[in-house]
């Protein structure tokens, strides 16, 4: 079953943990084959929010919530069940600054067109 591990830090620990360390890791998982992507992200100050209301497009700079921890990263991992996947989180190096949230992915049902 496929999970998405969300990986949040707050401002303080944005790079506390190197590439480096987040990149070692990522292998280790892709040797285990449990690695479908991972990927960091740059800081909120470069996001952009979309949404759209009665047909009409708004953005806004920034993330859309004012929070504490921002979405630093993720990683989308191949797990047997939520325990495994919980380990899997508990061994992302910036678990250590922050928190990562598990959440398993649900495939879109869609009836046949």
């Amino acid at each position: 079953m496929k999970y998405l591990c969300l990986v949040y830090l707050d401002a303080a620990h944005w790079s506390a943990c190197s590439d480096a360390v987040c990149a070692e890791y990522a292998q280790q998982l892709a040797g285990s084959r449990r690695l479908l992507a991972a990927d960091a992200l740059h800081g909120t100050h470069t996001a952009t929010t979309v949404r759209v209301r009665n047909g009409e497009t708004t953005l806004f700079d920034g993330p859309f919530a004012e929070t504490k921890e921002m979405l630093a990263g993720f990683y989308l991992v191949d797990a047997k069940d939520l325990n495994e996947a919980i380990q899997i989180a508990a061994g992302i190096p910036p678990a250590q600054y922050g928190s990562i949230e598990v959440r398993p992915v649900r495939e879109l049902q869609v009836e046949p067109g």
